[in-house]
């Protein structure tokens, strides 16, 4: 569903109240049609102004996915299953740092709809989802070209208006791009409007004052708005300013200290120099845009440490005190540079390394886990943890593996730890592993970790060790969770307070899914629940069929009382003296 929101006549309506009806003659401007000092419907400069004070709905692709269009905030989204609700444009840094923080996951966005968009004349519309919005999206035909939808002005603008008998009949301010747009594109012919100047017009991040019409459209002509983010010649005036240090880089383990002597400059030739006390070498750089993905090309030759940065990076960030960038290696592990103004000074993420080689030899196990005061450790016990060193870690266990991404920094002196496994449906247990966990010591035997949870919800603990934990008992030998999942299963009984009622679920197959789903079907009937395993020791069993009969008797924490591969034996005892149920599940 669709919905828009016209304000083209409330803008025609404030238009005319801002207006003021001179009937000057004095100002005499129009001697011919050409007079550079005015223009008109049809004049270039009014098609380079409506291409300037357009919406411009580049800025937040990351969201929309198109040029055409601009969410209007506030708006909320997911962005790796972490919710962030973005106030302005100011805050799709949010969700890009959320992005950057796994830097070889595969990113995901999804809207929480209802929102509502811009197009490139203001307009605005309400799609209620996804579905709407591709096709929006693909029905976007672009009618005013985004050559210079980069480019601002500095407000307000006021503007003299003639007619065709060089007469000026009124004098228009406006307040703001969409009122400058909605007047530009209701433009009528035989009227003539002549700017005010001096104005401002910001082009490439820089404002420039100009002084007639000439000015303004060789200004807007330096606009660089292909990139749609950081142009080339905000970047060339970057990198080409000063002197820059490498602060940081990392190639799977952190190796800073082989660049700390080396001061590196910059040209706007695209030549570089790296220089440390033994000389100079000389080096290139290229700055250009892949797609939509802005890239810098380094190349110092075959000289060593220097041919480590001979790469082309990607941009993660630019601004005239700091320059980060990343590489995808051939083996999919990631390569890290960061460019600063002041030297490395030594310590920092260079403590990381011992940590690193620990964690990435051997295997590990989850040996403690608990989520603010809870002990989930069980919900792991079944894992073995491989971590690589390409950044790629898998998890385990006797028919399920999890894959996911791992990465190490220093943060200020503490080691952090950063988990980010691939999720199967919303009760995922390896959810509360994906966080950024702060190093509390570690052996080659222990790695303790801890994470403090935001809004004051408690503190987090996970321990890794070299052997599997021992402690959720059960009697099965293998994990109850893999048992669960290597069905089907059949009710073998179910006694309601003593009275036998199996044959409600006679023919019944129960499958138990990975992503905490649980399917009942006889062939006629199909019941869908959810699952989860709580607790240590003696362990829970969740079941939740809703209301649909005679599932919904299953609704309830079961103790586990005792399993292996083929039976699984349940109990639950009523609060209030109800009584004690019992459910057998058989293996098929």
């Amino acid at each position: 569903m669709i919905s828009k929101i016209n304000l083209r006549l409330l803008a025609v309506i404030s238009l005319m109240l801002i207006s003021v009806s001179c009937q000057k003659e004095d100002k005499e401007l129009i001697d011919d049609t050409n007079n550079p000092d005015t223009f008109t419907a049809g004049s270039n400069l009014t098609q380079i102004l409506l291409s300037a004070s357009q919406n411009n709905g580049s800025l937040d692709n990351i969201i929309d996915g198109s040029d055409c269009i601009s969410v209007v905030y506030p708006v909320q989204v997911v962005a790796n299953g972490q919710q962030v609700t973005l106030q302005s444009i100011n805050d799709l840094s949010l969700v890009e740092d959320i992005f950057n923080q796994f830097p070889n996951d595969t990113d995901t966005l999804e809207i929480m709809f209802p929102i509502t968009v811009a197009t490139e004349d203001f307009d605005q519309i309400i799609v209620e989802n996804q579905t709407t919005l591709d096709a929006l999206v693909s029905a976007c035909d672009n009618a005013i070209s985004d050559t210079y939808s980069c480019v601002d002005f500095v407000y307000p603008i006021t503007c003299f208006i003639y007619n065709e008998a060089n007469e000026q009949t009124n004098t228009i301010t406006l307040n703001n791009s969409y009122e400058w747009f909605e007047y530009l594109i209701y433009l009528q012919p035989g009227i003539y409007v002549a700017i005010d100047y001096p104005m401002s017009v910001i082009v490439n991040g820089q404002t420039i004052v100009v002084n007639s019409n000439q000015e303004l459209s060789a200004a807007i002509a330096q606009a660089d708005c292909s990139s749609g983010g950081t142009s080339i010649s905000e970047f060339e005036t970057i990198i080409t300013t000063g002197v820059w240090y490498v602060t940081y880089y990392f190639d799977d383990f952190d190796e800073t200290a082989d660049f700390a002597e080396y001061e590196f400059n910059f040209d706007s030739e695209g030549t570089a120099s790296a220089t440390n006390s033994i000389g100079t070498t000389p080096g290139t750089w290229n700055y250009y845009a892949d797609s939509t993905v802005e890239k810098v090309d380094l190349y110092f030759g075959m000289v060593s440490p220097l041919d480590e940065l001979d790469e082309d990076w990607v941009i993660l960030e630019a601004t005239q005190d700091i320059i980060r960038l990343r590489h995808e290696s051939g083996d999919g592990s990631l390569d890290y540079v960061t460019y600063e103004r002041n030297p490395y000074t030594g310590g920092g993420g260079g403590s990381v390394n011992p940590f690193i080689t620990e964690l990435t030899t051997g295997t590990w196990f989850v040996n403690l886990m608990e989520d603010s005061g809870t002990d989930e450790t069980c919900d792991y016990v079944a894992y073995e943890f491989l971590f690589n060193v390409n950044g790629t870690v898998t998890a385990t266990s006797a028919t399920i593996t999890k894959n996911g991404f791992w990465s190490a920094i220093d943060d200020s002196g503490t080691i952090d730890l950063i988990l980010n496994f691939d999720l199967d449906g919303t009760n995922d247990p390896f959810e509360d592993l994906n966080d950024d966990w702060d190093v509390q010591n570690y052996t080659s035997s222990l790695i303790q970790l801890m994470d403090i949870s935001g809004g004051g919800s408690g503190t987090d603990y996970l321990n890794f060790g070299r052997d599997p934990y021992t402690g959720c008992g059960g009697g099965g030998g293998s994990d109850l969770s893999d048992i669960l999942l290597n069905g089907p299963w059949y009710v073998a009984s179910y006694l309601d307070d003593g009275n036998d009622e199996t044959y409600y679920y006679y023919a019944y197959n129960l499958t138990f899914n990975s992503n905490g789903t649980v399917v009942a079907e006889n062939g006629v009937n199909t019941f869908n629940g959810t699952w989860s395993l709580v607790g240590t020791g003696a362990q829970d069993l969740v079941l939740d069929f809703g209301t649909q009969i005679p599932f919904d008797e299953f609704n309830d924490d079961w103790e586990v009382l005792s399993y292996n591969e083929t039976t699984i034996n349940l109990e639950d005892v009523s609060g209030g003296g109800g009584g004690t149920d019992t459910l057998v599940f058989q293996k098929l």
